[in-house]
């Protein structure tokens, strides 16, 4: 992890930043049910998952997103953050063994009309299993700081 200041200005469109993988395993199953205390047997019932058209059992969509932008948390940029993310979609299943890694782009920028001297910056994010099927799509809302004037 690395601090790089960024501001508004020295975003680009379709710029793109992919993460380091990571394996999903049965214990991330298991801490994601005990924090979220989301224990629906499609996560952690092996048995009756085996009779679904899944075969075995998928992961939490709050765990892939959490694990799925945690992977992006390999810069730190103090000129920026989070406004939120949009259209969070889940178009595959994420299984135990499964490795993921998250691709983001600078897809729009535009300055932003309710905060003078911030500009809002889109990153379409895609997390993508070892096949490289989509498994998580959204939109990353970024505040970032204008370049001081003067």
């Amino acid at each position: 992890m690395h601090t790089r200041p960024r501001y508004f200005e020295d975003y680009a469109i379709g710029e793109e930043r992919i993460s380091h993988g990571r394996t999903i395993t049965e214990t991330d199953f298991v801490v994601h049910a005990g924090h979220s205390g989301d224990f629906f047997p499609h996560h952690l019932d092996a048995e009756f998952m085996k009779s679904t058209e899944f075969g075995q059992r998928i992961a939490h969509g709050t765990m892939t997103f959490a694990i799925g932008i945690g992977l992006t948390a390999s810069e730190i940029n103090p000129q920026a953050f989070t406004y939120g993310y949009e259209r969070l979609r889940f178009p595959k299943p994420v299984f135990i063994g499964d490795t993921i890694h998250t691709v983001l782009k600078v897809t729009e920028k535009e300055p932003d009309p309710k905060r003078a001297g911030f500009g809002k910056i889109v990153e379409t994010i895609r997390v993508l299993n070892q096949r490289g099927e989509t498994v998580l799509a959204c939109d990353h809302i970024l505040l970032a700081h204008m370049k001081p004037v003067g």
